[in-house]
Protein backbone atom coordinates (compact mmCIF):
# COMPACT_ATOMS: atom_id res chain seq x y z
CA UNK A 1 0.00 0.00 0.00
CA UNK A 2 1.37 3.67 -0.87
CA UNK A 3 1.80 5.91 1.70
CA UNK A 4 -0.37 8.90 1.37
CA UNK A 5 1.46 11.92 -0.11
CA UNK A 6 0.15 15.24 1.47
CA UNK A 7 0.39 18.69 -0.43
CA UNK A 8 2.50 20.69 0.22
CA UNK A 9 0.31 23.96 2.33
CA UNK A 10 0.68 27.46 0.27
CA UNK A 11 2.22 30.22 2.27
CA UNK A 12 -1.47 31.20 2.91
CA UNK A 13 -4.46 29.25 2.56
CA UNK A 14 -7.83 31.29 1.68
CA UNK A 15 -9.88 31.62 4.33
CA UNK A 16 -7.44 30.48 7.04
CA UNK A 17 -4.74 33.17 6.29
CA UNK A 18 -6.55 36.30 4.78
CA UNK A 19 -7.55 38.74 7.35
CA UNK A 20 -11.19 39.27 7.16
CA UNK A 21 -10.38 43.41 6.73
CA UNK A 22 -8.95 42.37 3.55
CA UNK A 23 -10.61 44.77 0.71
CA UNK A 24 -10.46 44.43 -2.84
CA UNK A 25 -10.64 47.98 -4.69
CA UNK A 26 -11.54 46.70 -8.13
CA UNK A 27 -14.41 44.13 -8.88
CA UNK A 28 -16.54 44.23 -12.21
CA UNK A 29 -19.96 43.43 -12.54
CA UNK A 30 -22.20 43.46 -15.68
CA UNK A 31 -25.79 43.44 -16.24
CA UNK A 32 -26.55 40.35 -17.91
CA UNK A 33 -28.88 41.73 -20.82
CA UNK A 34 -30.82 44.78 -21.29
CA UNK A 35 -33.27 43.05 -19.55
CA UNK A 36 -31.62 43.03 -16.64
CA UNK A 37 -31.52 47.41 -16.99
CA UNK A 38 -35.13 47.44 -18.02
CA UNK A 39 -36.78 48.29 -14.38
CA UNK A 40 -34.43 50.71 -13.89
CA UNK A 41 -35.32 52.55 -17.55
CA UNK A 42 -37.80 54.75 -18.38
CA UNK A 43 -40.89 53.34 -20.47
CA UNK A 44 -39.35 55.56 -23.12
CA UNK A 45 -35.97 53.98 -23.59
CA UNK A 46 -37.26 50.38 -23.27
CA UNK A 47 -39.13 51.28 -26.54
CA UNK A 48 -36.19 52.69 -28.43
CA UNK A 49 -33.99 49.88 -27.57
CA UNK A 50 -36.50 47.82 -28.91
CA UNK A 51 -36.89 49.53 -31.45
CA UNK A 52 -33.45 50.00 -32.55
CA UNK A 53 -32.33 46.29 -31.54
CA UNK A 54 -29.80 48.00 -29.02
CA UNK A 55 -27.63 45.07 -27.81
CA UNK A 56 -25.48 47.39 -25.18
CA UNK A 57 -22.74 50.06 -25.90
CA UNK A 58 -19.83 49.03 -28.65
CA UNK A 59 -16.91 46.41 -27.14
CA UNK A 60 -13.37 47.16 -27.42
CA UNK A 61 -12.27 45.35 -30.50
CA UNK A 62 -9.34 43.65 -28.42
CA UNK A 63 -10.08 40.44 -26.79
CA UNK A 64 -7.97 38.50 -24.01
CA UNK A 65 -7.65 34.81 -24.49
CA UNK A 66 -11.52 34.29 -23.20
CA UNK A 67 -14.68 35.15 -23.41
CA UNK A 68 -15.43 38.58 -21.98
CA UNK A 69 -11.65 38.63 -20.84
CA UNK A 70 -12.87 36.13 -17.94
CA UNK A 71 -11.29 33.24 -16.31
CA UNK A 72 -13.03 30.26 -16.85
CA UNK A 73 -14.41 29.16 -14.33
CA UNK A 74 -15.87 32.51 -13.50
CA UNK A 75 -19.64 32.29 -14.93
CA UNK A 76 -22.33 30.88 -12.21
CA UNK A 77 -24.26 27.90 -13.78
CA UNK A 78 -26.71 29.02 -15.95
CA UNK A 79 -25.51 32.58 -16.22
CA UNK A 80 -24.58 33.78 -19.25
CA UNK A 81 -21.55 35.88 -18.73
CA UNK A 82 -19.39 36.58 -15.69
CA UNK A 83 -19.75 39.40 -12.87
CA UNK A 84 -23.69 38.62 -13.79
CA UNK A 85 -24.59 36.70 -10.55
CA UNK A 86 -24.14 38.73 -7.22
CA UNK A 87 -24.22 35.38 -5.49
CA UNK A 88 -21.79 33.26 -7.61
CA UNK A 89 -19.76 36.24 -7.27
CA UNK A 90 -20.34 36.50 -3.22
CA UNK A 91 -19.51 32.72 -2.82
CA UNK A 92 -16.05 32.94 -5.48
CA UNK A 93 -14.68 35.97 -4.32
CA UNK A 94 -16.26 37.43 -1.23
CA UNK A 95 -16.37 34.56 0.66
CA UNK A 96 -13.90 32.13 -0.38
CA UNK A 97 -10.81 34.80 0.57
CA UNK A 98 -12.78 36.48 3.59
CA UNK A 99 -13.04 40.03 2.06
CA UNK A 100 -14.37 43.04 4.27
CA UNK A 101 -14.95 44.97 1.15
CA UNK A 102 -15.01 45.18 -2.18
CA UNK A 103 -15.72 47.52 -4.82
CA UNK A 104 -17.37 47.11 -7.73
CA UNK A 105 -16.53 49.05 -10.96
CA UNK A 106 -19.15 48.35 -13.80
CA UNK A 107 -17.32 49.11 -17.12
CA UNK A 108 -20.58 49.81 -19.35
CA UNK A 109 -19.83 51.99 -21.83
CA UNK A 110 -21.89 54.78 -21.64
CA UNK A 111 -19.03 57.21 -23.02
CA UNK A 112 -19.34 55.25 -26.42
CA UNK A 113 -23.09 55.93 -26.90
CA UNK A 114 -23.14 59.52 -29.07
CA UNK A 115 -26.61 59.96 -27.88
CA UNK A 116 -26.55 62.07 -24.66
CA UNK A 117 -30.22 61.42 -23.98
CA UNK A 118 -29.69 57.67 -24.15
CA UNK A 119 -26.42 57.68 -22.39
CA UNK A 120 -27.36 59.75 -19.17
CA UNK A 121 -30.54 57.13 -18.87
CA UNK A 122 -28.21 54.37 -19.10
CA UNK A 123 -25.47 55.98 -16.45
CA UNK A 124 -28.68 56.85 -14.10
CA UNK A 125 -29.93 52.50 -14.63
CA UNK A 126 -26.48 50.81 -14.20
CA UNK A 127 -26.10 53.05 -11.25
CA UNK A 128 -29.58 52.54 -10.11
CA UNK A 129 -29.22 48.56 -10.92
CA UNK A 130 -25.98 48.71 -8.97
CA UNK A 131 -27.55 49.50 -5.86
CA UNK A 132 -30.72 47.17 -6.63
CA UNK A 133 -29.13 44.08 -7.29
CA UNK A 134 -25.66 44.04 -5.82
CA UNK A 135 -25.20 46.21 -2.86
CA UNK A 136 -28.91 45.02 -1.62
CA UNK A 137 -27.32 41.23 -1.93
CA UNK A 138 -24.47 41.45 0.32
CA UNK A 139 -23.22 44.27 3.32
CA UNK A 140 -19.80 43.89 1.75
CA UNK A 141 -19.86 45.25 -1.55
CA UNK A 142 -19.72 48.93 -2.51
CA UNK A 143 -20.56 50.49 -5.32
CA UNK A 144 -18.84 53.29 -7.74
CA UNK A 145 -21.02 55.76 -9.27
CA UNK A 146 -20.83 55.87 -13.54
CA UNK A 147 -20.69 58.94 -14.86
CA UNK A 148 -20.82 60.07 -18.64
CA UNK A 149 -17.76 62.05 -19.19
CA UNK A 150 -19.36 63.25 -22.42
CA UNK A 151 -21.80 65.57 -20.16
CA UNK A 152 -19.90 66.79 -17.70
CA UNK A 153 -22.98 68.04 -16.18
CA UNK A 154 -25.43 65.64 -16.01
CA UNK A 155 -22.37 63.69 -14.57
CA UNK A 156 -22.59 66.17 -12.06
CA UNK A 157 -26.37 65.73 -10.77
CA UNK A 158 -26.04 61.92 -10.99
CA UNK A 159 -22.99 62.33 -8.74
CA UNK A 160 -25.45 64.05 -6.03
CA UNK A 161 -28.30 61.80 -6.42
CA UNK A 162 -26.65 58.54 -5.96
CA UNK A 163 -23.81 60.13 -2.98
CA UNK A 164 -26.91 59.90 -1.12
CA UNK A 165 -26.68 56.16 -0.80
CA UNK A 166 -23.41 55.65 1.46
CA UNK A 167 -23.12 52.50 -0.60
CA UNK A 168 -21.39 54.03 -3.08
CA UNK A 169 -17.42 55.11 -2.33
CA UNK A 170 -16.20 56.78 -5.54
CA UNK A 171 -16.96 58.59 -8.94
CA UNK A 172 -16.09 56.21 -11.96
CA UNK A 173 -14.13 57.32 -15.03
CA UNK A 174 -12.24 55.44 -17.97
CA UNK A 175 -9.10 56.18 -18.84
CA UNK A 176 -9.07 56.89 -22.46
CA UNK A 177 -11.24 59.74 -23.02
CA UNK A 178 -11.89 62.06 -26.06
CA UNK A 179 -10.00 65.36 -23.97
CA UNK A 180 -7.57 64.63 -21.05
CA UNK A 181 -9.38 65.47 -17.54
CA UNK A 182 -7.51 68.28 -16.32
CA UNK A 183 -9.47 70.09 -19.05
CA UNK A 184 -11.59 72.73 -17.28
CA UNK A 185 -14.32 71.24 -19.38
CA UNK A 186 -14.76 68.33 -16.75
CA UNK A 187 -14.27 70.52 -14.05
CA UNK A 188 -17.77 70.05 -12.61
CA UNK A 189 -17.48 66.02 -12.16
CA UNK A 190 -14.36 66.85 -9.79
CA UNK A 191 -16.05 69.66 -8.08
CA UNK A 192 -18.68 67.46 -6.95
CA UNK A 193 -16.33 64.63 -6.93
CA UNK A 194 -14.44 66.75 -4.05
CA UNK A 195 -18.26 68.58 -2.43
CA UNK A 196 -19.66 65.39 -1.97
CA UNK A 197 -16.16 63.69 -0.26
CA UNK A 198 -15.71 61.41 -2.94
CA UNK A 199 -12.56 59.74 -4.43
CA UNK A 200 -12.66 59.77 -8.63
CA UNK A 201 -11.98 56.36 -9.98
CA UNK A 202 -10.00 56.30 -13.21
CA UNK A 203 -10.27 52.95 -14.86
CA UNK A 204 -8.59 50.91 -17.66
CA UNK A 205 -10.92 51.03 -20.75
CA UNK A 206 -12.08 54.04 -22.87
CA UNK A 207 -14.73 54.47 -26.01
CA UNK A 208 -13.94 53.36 -29.23
CA UNK A 209 -13.38 57.31 -30.35
CA UNK A 210 -10.03 57.46 -28.54
CA UNK A 211 -7.14 54.86 -30.12
CA UNK A 212 -5.44 52.79 -27.28
CA UNK A 213 -1.92 54.41 -28.12
CA UNK A 214 -1.09 57.87 -29.19
CA UNK A 215 0.14 56.73 -32.59
CA UNK A 216 -3.33 54.83 -33.59
CA UNK A 217 -4.63 51.66 -33.08
CA UNK A 218 -2.47 48.44 -32.69
CA UNK A 219 -3.10 44.82 -33.78
CA UNK A 220 -3.13 42.47 -30.74
CA UNK A 221 -4.63 42.01 -27.16
CA UNK A 222 -1.15 42.42 -25.81
CA UNK A 223 -0.16 45.72 -27.69
CA UNK A 224 -3.57 46.97 -26.39
CA UNK A 225 -2.99 45.82 -22.54
CA UNK A 226 0.52 46.76 -22.40
CA UNK A 227 0.48 50.13 -23.98
CA UNK A 228 -3.14 51.13 -21.77
CA UNK A 229 -0.49 53.40 -19.64
CA UNK A 230 -0.23 55.62 -22.22
CA UNK A 231 -3.97 56.93 -21.08
CA UNK A 232 -3.05 56.69 -17.46
CA UNK A 233 -0.03 58.82 -17.83
CA UNK A 234 -1.98 61.36 -20.11
CA UNK A 235 -4.07 61.99 -16.79
CA UNK A 236 -1.85 61.89 -14.31
CA UNK A 237 0.04 64.96 -16.33
CA UNK A 238 -3.44 66.78 -17.25
CA UNK A 239 -4.59 66.64 -13.79
CA UNK A 240 -1.85 68.06 -11.89
CA UNK A 241 -0.54 70.65 -14.46
CA UNK A 242 -4.04 71.66 -15.44
CA UNK A 243 -4.52 73.00 -11.32
CA UNK A 244 -7.11 70.21 -10.71
CA UNK A 245 -5.69 69.81 -7.53
CA UNK A 246 -5.14 73.74 -6.72
CA UNK A 247 -9.14 74.38 -7.18
CA UNK A 248 -10.10 70.76 -4.79
CA UNK A 249 -7.52 70.14 -2.47
CA UNK A 250 -9.17 67.81 -0.76
CA UNK A 251 -9.67 65.26 -4.14
CA UNK A 252 -8.50 62.04 -4.25
CA UNK A 253 -7.89 59.98 -7.68
CA UNK A 254 -7.46 56.34 -7.91
CA UNK A 255 -5.82 54.45 -10.98
CA UNK A 256 -6.98 51.49 -11.26
CA UNK A 257 -5.82 48.60 -13.84
CA UNK A 258 -3.39 50.90 -14.62
CA UNK A 259 0.41 49.45 -13.24
CA UNK A 260 2.26 51.94 -11.41
CA UNK A 261 5.96 50.65 -12.27
CA UNK A 262 5.90 53.90 -14.77
CA UNK A 263 5.21 56.18 -12.05
CA UNK A 264 8.71 57.27 -10.46
CA UNK A 265 10.03 57.85 -14.07
CA UNK A 266 6.83 60.11 -14.72
CA UNK A 267 7.54 62.14 -11.77
CA UNK A 268 11.05 62.43 -12.61
CA UNK A 269 10.61 64.05 -15.76
CA UNK A 270 7.60 65.96 -14.95
CA UNK A 271 9.40 67.53 -11.92
CA UNK A 272 12.53 68.46 -14.64
CA UNK A 273 9.93 69.40 -16.91
CA UNK A 274 8.63 71.77 -14.51
CA UNK A 275 12.22 73.56 -13.66
CA UNK A 276 12.03 75.21 -16.78
CA UNK A 277 8.65 75.57 -17.28
CA UNK A 278 7.10 76.26 -14.15
CA UNK A 279 5.87 80.00 -15.75
CA UNK A 280 3.40 78.31 -18.27
CA UNK A 281 1.48 76.74 -14.66
CA UNK A 282 2.30 79.47 -12.37
CA UNK A 283 -0.83 77.90 -10.25
CA UNK A 284 0.82 75.32 -9.03
CA UNK A 285 2.96 75.99 -5.35
CA UNK A 286 4.87 72.59 -5.11
CA UNK A 287 6.55 70.36 -7.18
CA UNK A 288 4.40 68.15 -9.48
CA UNK A 289 5.72 65.16 -8.27
CA UNK A 290 4.38 65.83 -4.52
CA UNK A 291 0.61 66.46 -5.88
CA UNK A 292 1.06 63.25 -7.20
CA UNK A 293 2.00 61.44 -4.29
CA UNK A 294 -0.56 63.43 -2.30
CA UNK A 295 -3.66 63.05 -4.68
CA UNK A 296 -2.91 60.03 -6.12
CA UNK A 297 -3.70 56.42 -5.36
CA UNK A 298 -3.38 53.03 -7.28
CA UNK A 299 -4.52 49.55 -6.84
CA UNK A 300 -1.98 46.85 -7.65
CA UNK A 301 -3.57 44.75 -10.36
CA UNK A 302 -1.66 44.42 -12.77
CA UNK A 303 1.41 44.47 -11.23
CA UNK A 304 4.61 44.74 -13.06
CA UNK A 305 6.69 41.52 -11.58
CA UNK A 306 10.73 42.20 -12.40
CA UNK A 307 12.47 39.11 -12.64
CA UNK A 308 14.05 40.12 -9.12
CA UNK A 309 11.66 40.58 -6.87
CA UNK A 310 13.67 43.14 -4.83
CA UNK A 311 13.55 45.55 -7.78
CA UNK A 312 9.98 45.66 -7.04
CA UNK A 313 10.52 47.09 -3.69
CA UNK A 314 12.32 49.34 -4.97
CA UNK A 315 9.93 50.80 -7.52
CA UNK A 316 7.55 51.26 -4.67
CA UNK A 317 10.34 52.78 -2.67
CA UNK A 318 10.61 55.25 -5.51
CA UNK A 319 7.04 56.63 -5.47
CA UNK A 320 7.80 57.34 -1.94
CA UNK A 321 4.47 56.86 -0.01
CA UNK A 322 3.54 53.98 2.41
CA UNK A 323 -0.20 54.97 1.42
CA UNK A 324 -0.08 54.87 -2.27
CA UNK A 325 -0.75 50.95 -3.59
CA UNK A 326 -4.10 49.46 -2.60
CA UNK A 327 -4.55 45.80 -3.38
CA UNK A 328 -7.40 44.54 -6.40
CA UNK A 329 -8.15 41.18 -7.63
CA UNK A 330 -9.58 42.47 -10.58
CA UNK A 331 -12.41 39.45 -10.71
CA UNK A 332 -13.94 38.11 -12.72
CA UNK A 333 -10.86 38.84 -15.50
CA UNK A 334 -8.53 36.27 -16.49
CA UNK A 335 -5.59 38.25 -15.26
CA UNK A 336 -6.82 37.89 -11.17
CA UNK A 337 -4.83 37.96 -8.82
CA UNK A 338 -5.40 35.99 -5.88
CA UNK A 339 -4.09 37.35 -2.23
CA UNK A 340 -2.00 34.74 -1.82
CA UNK A 341 -0.17 34.95 -4.79
CA UNK A 342 0.00 38.57 -5.55
CA UNK A 343 3.39 39.96 -3.38
CA UNK A 344 6.65 38.30 -3.45
CA UNK A 345 7.88 36.62 0.03
CA UNK A 346 10.26 38.82 0.45
CA UNK A 347 7.37 41.43 1.12
CA UNK A 348 7.71 42.93 4.37
CA UNK A 349 4.44 41.74 5.89
CA UNK A 350 3.78 45.43 7.42
CA UNK A 351 3.94 46.49 3.63
CA UNK A 352 1.52 43.56 2.63
CA UNK A 353 -1.34 44.95 5.53
CA UNK A 354 -0.92 48.72 4.51
CA UNK A 355 -2.02 47.45 1.17
CA UNK A 356 -4.18 44.76 1.86
CA UNK A 357 -6.40 46.90 3.75
CA UNK A 358 -5.27 49.96 5.51
CA UNK A 359 -4.86 52.17 2.57
CA UNK A 360 -8.22 51.66 1.09
CA UNK A 361 -9.84 52.63 4.68
CA UNK A 362 -7.48 55.85 4.13
CA UNK A 363 -8.33 56.73 0.90
CA UNK A 364 -12.48 55.42 1.01
CA UNK A 365 -14.73 56.07 3.51
CA UNK A 366 -16.67 52.31 3.87
CA UNK A 367 -19.10 53.35 6.34
CA UNK A 368 -20.53 56.63 4.53
CA UNK A 369 -24.12 57.15 5.77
Amino acid sequence: MKPTIKPKPTKLRQSEKTAATLIDCDVHNYPISNAALAPFLPRRWNAFIKQIGFTGPADTPYKGGYPFNARRDATAPGGKRPGDDPAFARTQLLDAWNIRYAILNSLYGVPHIQNLDFANALMRAINDWNAAVWLDADPRWRGSILVNENDPAASAAEIRRVARDGRFVQVLLFARSFTPYGNRQFTPIFETASEVGLPVGIHFGGGLRMPVTACGWPSYYIEHHTAMTQAFETQVISLVCEGVFVRFPNLRVVLMEGGFAWLPALMWRLDKNYMGLHHEVPWLKKLPSEYIREHFRVTTQPIEEPPDPRHLLSIIEMIGNDDFLMFATDYPHWDFDSPDRVFPSIMPEALKQRIFTINATLCYDFERK
